[in-house]
């Protein structure tokens, strides 16, 4: 083929023509400069970013004798020959179509002879993470304590699935996203050195749709290119990404802000009927609504440019609603767009999003929209003022019966007022003990201990209110079917059981990260004990052992009671036999609490 892809003609070939992983690049050249070259790399980040690039870099860098600041010549023959990936000693693995035992071995197995043509022997295996289990424990000898001359690039874009046994062997650096700003840079070079015409909004247009992928960016670029006979213009940028005109989403953005739910509607059908793609109309949508929040907070904050907007069109659109309003319209968008995932009718769920729009309004009074509608606000004052009148002689009313009531026992008997509406119950707490006994049946301190030290990390891999309401709880027991979480207050448990996702969220973190399903159960912190207790006596625990129909002959404690799941549990009462004759005795529910909680802590004691 005499024509190649842009990303491929202009892949880097020096490190400082990686765009965005200026941290990275830096790191590289310097081990390079000060002879601190690692025996593996493991290089993560989303795709198109830059990770195979540098590992090639990496590899010609430290083969080259003419380098310069960390930097290949490219002129060698050791550089030409692995830029055209011709020379044996750097060889490169698709791990997702070699992942079994037998390449992993025969890598090992060639790994321990000598390189013929460069000084080093570089394994680059690209996607890592589809390497089987096997394979990962074949290589873990060999990445850990290779030959000399040999060095293992690991590439990955979901390092969360590699095994930490590995991770702990590499030096670990994480490729960012590229920036629309850089993009649009490295775009412009190209065409620049290209000679070829093109219109910067609709670099723009590509930056944003690459997100964050440099070489889904030039992909587009190069869609546009033969779309538009080698020219890039707005019109074919927008056509060939899917994306809606700015235009059209200030009209639609102003008409749902005031509340013209069926001209938006109109707006958004000729959208469609553009053949725009409902997805990324929603995407554009909800960065439009980001970009007149950010103006709204500073107008600095971001770059009116890269827009295709004018200032007058965003001081315009950053008053028409207050910023809570712009809350409830990106929780709308993202509900709906997560919805459309598996339809094939997108157009449904977006008249009904403009619908939604269309009726947005805001609960809680402002400050800005005090000002902005001095109409209604006297009426707003004058409610409140009756309101809190009202409430202030309910109140005088109350003191006054409190004063004139007879003193009981040297303290007044509170009088409720006839209107008074009664005091509302808490909601009673529910316990699902159909879920809590068979964890507790299978239930082993080192499970428990396994989970509390992978708990931090499992937390770290929820969102942040997630996190917030899990601050208040912590693991009392596991199994390896599931765990017990308790929590502080009642009313953070009912929360929390209540919340399908929550669950959903930690049973998959918990998977990933151990490798098993469990089933997360909750419980009220203050029920714990006598929940414990209860399955310890119903499953035999706590009863006397006998031999020959005879009673057991020493004093069985109730192991300790269960001894504490965690710091600050109080133990549960044991059970007291009557000793008939002083022999020690281990029976069976000794070894099953010792097995349960952990023999280090379930203590015997006679009577």
């Amino acid at each position: 083929m005499s024509y190649q892809a842009l990303y491929r003609v202009w892949r880097p070939q020096r490190f400082d023509d990686l765009i965005g992983q200026q941290v990275v690049t830096r790191t590289l050249k310097n081990a390079i400069i000060t002879h601190q070259i690692s025996h593996a790399y493991l290089f993560a980040g989303p795709r198109g970013t830059g990770k195979t690039s540098a590992a090639k870099i990496f590899a010609k860098a430290v083969n080259c004798h003419h380098s310069q600041d960390g930097e290949p010549c490219n002129e060698c023959a050791t550089c030409k020959a692995i830029t055209n990936g011709q020379l044996n000693d750097v060889i490169e693995i698709d791990a997702a179509s070699n992942n079994g035992v037998e390449e992993i071995r025969d890598i090992r197995d060639k790994a321990k002879y000598a390189p013929t043509q460069a000084d080093y022997k570089v394994y680059i295996i690209d996607e890592v993470h589809m390497l089987s289990t096997g394979a990962f424990n074949a290589l873990l000898k060999t990445l850990e304590e290779p030959p000399a001359n040999v060095i293992f690039i690991l590439a990955t874009t979901e390092p969360h699935k590699i095994p930490l046994t590995i991770i702990s062997r590499v030096q670990r650096f994480d490729f960012r996203r590229i920036s629309s700003q850089d993009a649009f840079d490295r775009m412009k070079y190209i065409l620049d050195q290209k000679k070829v015409t093109y219109d910067e909004k609709a670099l723009w247009v590509i930056a944003n749709a690459a997100e964050g992928g440099m070489r889904d960016a030039l992909s587009i670029l190069d869609q546009v290119l033969s779309f538009s006979d080698n020219a890039v213009n707005l019109d074919d940028a927008l056509l060939v990404t899917g994306s809606v005109t700015k235009q059209l989403l200030k009209q639609y953005f102003l008409q749902v802000c005031q509340h013209e739910g069926a001209t938006a509607l109109d707006t958004m059908k000729d959208i469609l009927a553009e053949g725009k793609d409902g997805q990324r109309f929603i995407e554009d949508l909800i960065s439009f609504i980001r970009d007149v929040l950010l103006y709204q907070e500073s107008p600095t904050l971001i770059n009116v440019e890269s827009t295709g907007l004018k200032e007058a069109d965003f001081q315009q659109l950053s008053q028409l609603a207050p910023s809570a309003v712009l809350y409830q319209m990106i929780d709308e968008l993202n509900n709906i767009q997560e919805e459309m995932r598996f339809t094939t009718h997108p157009d449904v769920y977006l008249e009904v999003l403009t619908i939604k729009l269309a009726q947005v309004k805001q609960t809680v009074a402002t400050p800005a929209s005090a000002t902005s509608q001095p109409a209604a606000a006297p009426n707003v004052a004058d409610d409140t003022i009756k309101h809190l009148q009202q409430e202030i002689q309910q109140l005088q009313q109350t003191v006054k019966q409190l004063q004139a009531a007879p003193a009981n026992n040297g303290r007044a008997t509170p009088v409720r007022q006839k209107n008074e509406p009664p005091r509302v119950q808490q909601k009673k707490v529910h316990v699902n003990i159909n879920k809590v006994y068979p964890v507790l049946e299978n239930a082993t301190r080192q499970d428990l201990i396994k989970v509390r030290d992978l708990w931090g990390e499992m937390l770290n891999m929820l969102s942040v209110p997630q996190r917030s309401l899990l601050h208040v709880s912590q693991p009392v027991a596991a199994s390896a079917v599931g765990i017990i979480v308790a929590f502080d207050y009642p009313f953070l448990f009912q929360q929390a059981a209540d919340d399908m996702t929550l669950l959903k969220n930690m049973e998959d973190a918990l998977q990933r990260l151990t490798g098993n399903e469990r089933q997360v159960v909750f419980v009220p912190k203050d029920k714990w004990p006598q929940i414990r207790k209860d399955f310890l006596q119903g499953h035999g625990f706590g009863k006397k052992s006998s031999s020959a129909g005879k009673p057991s002959s020493t004093p069985q404690s109730q192991a300790s009671a269960a001894a504490p799941a965690s710091s600050g549990e109080p133990p549960l009462p044991s059970e007291e036999d009557a000793p008939t004759e002083e022999a020690p005795v281990q029976d069976e529910q000794v070894a099953a609490a010792q097995k349960m909680f952990g023999s280090e802590i379930v203590k015997v004691e006679d009577n």
